[in-house]
């Protein structure tokens, strides 16, 4: 299916609903979940669900929702997670993609990361503007939704001896991790040039020092950057 007939599945605001809350939790979720979330019945939502893996938007399987294996499991439920392929429209046809990922290439061979970084930094604080570096966790995740990271809050914990964002071993913490980069296809060719870039563009938007700060924390299928509590804001 042409990329533009798949973004226009999206159309529907139940379908639109239903997907966005898949692609929310960054996990495989059944039709009963979903529908519940959605607000809707259960044949409804599986019919939605289904027109969005036709679609190419969602990827569908089954598994067994109760966590439990061989005689009295149950049969196995369909679940959903958020398709691997990117879709973009542009009217005209452009392909900045291509032109993004010459121009990796030619700074990667040229050595010119710490340019790049340094030019990402300034963009990340003209983005910001004349306001002040960020003040918590929670106005991160609003700057960093508004550019398309799809933030979360998670929980961790410090390990005993380690100095985790709150600064003692063994205490739990909040920190921001993103389900989604938006560099994703250039970064997936050259990691150090683009996360480097992308780090220090949320360097720039964020701030270096105010309450908190990013750093890298790769992880597969999220982005390579993390927020956190900074130093001065740990307790």
């Amino acid at each position: 299916m042409k990329d533009i007939e798949a973004i226009a599945v999206l159309q529907d605001p139940v379908r639109r609903r239903l997907y966005e809350y898949v692609v929310a939790q960054g996990r495989e979720v059944g039709r009963n979940e979903a529908a519940e979330a959605a607000g809707v019945a259960r044949t409804l939502a599986a019919h939605h669900l289904d027109r969005l893996a036709e679609a190419g938007l969602l990827e569908s399987g089954s598994r067994r929702l109760t966590g439990r294996s061989g005689p009295g499991a149950g049969r196995p439920a369909k679940v959903y997670t958020r398709a691997r392929a990117e879709r973009a429209v542009s009217l005209p046809a452009r392909d900045y993609r291509t032109a993004a990922e010459l121009l990796a290439e030619a700074a990667e061979q040229a050595g010119l990361d710490a340019g790049l970084r340094e030019a990402a930094r300034r963009r990340g604080e003209s983005l910001r503007g004349p306001a002040a570096p960020c003040g918590g966790l929670e106005e991160a995740m609003e700057m960093l939704t508004a550019r398309g990271y799809e933030p979360h809050l998670e929980d961790v914990e410090v390990a005993e001896g380690a100095e985790g964002p709150r600064g003692a071993s063994g205490a739990a913490a909040r920190v921001v991790r993103m389900r989604n980069c938006p560099f994703h296809a250039v970064a997936e060719r050259f990691p150090p040039l683009v996360c480097g870039m992308n780090l220090a563009l949320l360097e720039g938007l964020l701030g270096t020092d105010g309450p908190v700060r990013a750093r890298m924390d790769a992880r597969p299928g999220e982005c390579c950057v993390v927020v956190e509590p900074s130093k001065n804001n740990r307790h």
